[in-house]
C-alpha cells in the first residue's frame, strides 16, 4: 500500500539543495516539537524560517499548535533546525511523508535528533505536567504492516532490517535526567515506554486498559515513524514526552480529554522542556567537521 507513493533520493536531495541555497546554516542537531511545543524554535539566535508551504516536497501541517515553520539557527554554540509542527497520518499524509523531513536532516548533515511530543499517561506514577523521557517505544501502526521503511529500501540511507532495540539513545537519556536533578525538577521526570496510535480519535477504555496490561506508560499519535527513519539512516536519537492528560482507564470514571487542555499543557510547561533541551544540546557531543560548520 506504501508503494504507490515512493520517494526518491532525487526528490530529497532536491528540497536539501533549496535549504541550502537559501540559508548558510548546516545543523547537526534537528528537534520537532510537539503539540503546544513550538516556542522551543523561538530560542534560536540568527533565525532563518520558511513556511512548510513555501519548501519543495514538505507536507503542510494542518493541525492545532503546530505553526507548520522550518526554524534555522543557532543554540549554545551548535548550529540547529526546528520543526514548529509535525505531520500524522491521521491527517491523511502517507508515513513517507510524515518522515520526510527525517532524510532531508540527515542529508543536510544533521548527527543528533530531538523528538518531543505531548502524550497521555497510562502509568499511575505520570501525571498531566510531568515529562517522560522516552526510553523505548511500541509503534501498533508498525505492527500492523504501517512502517515508514515499507516498499524498496534505499542503501544510501540505510540496511533493509534496521535494528530498533537501542533507537533512544541511553547516553543522552542519562544527561538529561542529570541536567533535570540540577534544574530541580528531577520530581517532573521518569523514564517509560511511548506507544503510537494512529489516531485522531483519543483512545477507548478498553484500549487503554490492554495498552496499561502490555506495560505502555504513555501514548500519543506521532514520533515512532520518525524515530524509525532516523534510526534506519544513522541519526542519534532523544526523545521526550510532555505528559498533558491522565488516559481514562475505568468505566467508572467521568474525565474526558480535549485537544485545548493538551495545548494549555504544553504552555504552562514549555519553558521547562525548553531550558532542558537547551541544556542537552549545550553539553551534548557533536562532531565539528567542515560539512556542518556556518559560514555568515
Amino acid at each position: 500500500m506504501h508503494s504507490k507513493d515512493q520517494i526518491s533520493h532525487d526528490e530529497y536531495q532536491k528540497t536539501v539543495d533549496w535549504l541550502m541555497s537559501q540559508t548558510k546554516h548546516r545543523p547537526q542537531v534537528a528537534i520537532i516539537c510537539g503539540s503546544g511545543l513550538g516556542t522551543l524554535a523561538d530560542t534560536l539566535k540568527c533565525q532563518v524560517s520558511f513556511a512548510y508551504s513555501d519548501i519543495p516536497g514538505f507536507p503542510q501541517s494542518t493541525v492545532q499548535g503546530h505553526a507548520g515553520r522550518l526554524v534555522f539557527g543557532e543554540l549554545k554554540g551548535k548550529s540547529c533546525v526546528c520543526m514548529q509542527g509535525r505531520f500524522h497520518m491521521y491527517e491523511g499524509h502517507s508515513l513517507l511523508k510524515t518522515t520526510f523531513p527525517v532524510r532531508v536532516f540527515k542529508l543536510m548533515g544533521v548527527e543528533t535528533l530531538i523528538v518531543t511530543n505531548a502524550a497521555g499517561s497510562l502509568a499511575d506514577g505520570l501525571q498531566p505536567g510531568d515529562i517522560m523521557i522516552i526510553k523505548d517505544h511500541i509503534n501498533f501502526p508498525g505492527l500492523a504492516g504501517l512502517n515508514p521503511l515499507c516498499g524498496p529500501n534505499d542503501e544510501k540511507f540505510g540496511p533493509r532490517f534496521p535494528a530498533m532495540s537501542g533507537c533512544y539513545d541511553k547516553g543522552l537519556r542519562c544527561l538529561a535526567m542529570e541536567i533535570a536533578k540540577q534544574m530541580g525538577v528531577a520530581g517532573l521526570m521518569q523514564e517509560g515506554v511511548y506507544a503510537m496510535v494512529g489516531g485522531p480519535n483519543f483512545e477507548t477504555i478498553a484500549e487503554a486498559k490492554l495498552m496499561h496490561r502490555l506495560g505502555v506508560d504513555a501514548v500519543g499519535m506521532s514520533t515512532a515513524p520518525e524515530v524509525i527513519v532516523a534510526t534506519h539512516c544513522g541519526l542519534r536519537v532523544f526523545g521526550l514526552s510532555l505528559i498533558t492528560n491522565k488516559v481514562v482507564k475505568s468505566y467508572e470514571d467521568s474525565d474526558s480529554v480535549n485537544h485545548d487542555g493538551v495545548l494549555e499543557i504544553g504552555r504552562l510547561r514549555s519553558q521547562t522542556v525548553q531550558q532542558l533541551v537547551t541544556e542537552l544540546i549545550n553539553r551534548m557531543e557533536i562532531n565539528n567537521n567542515e560539512n556542518t560548520k556556518n559560514t555568515f
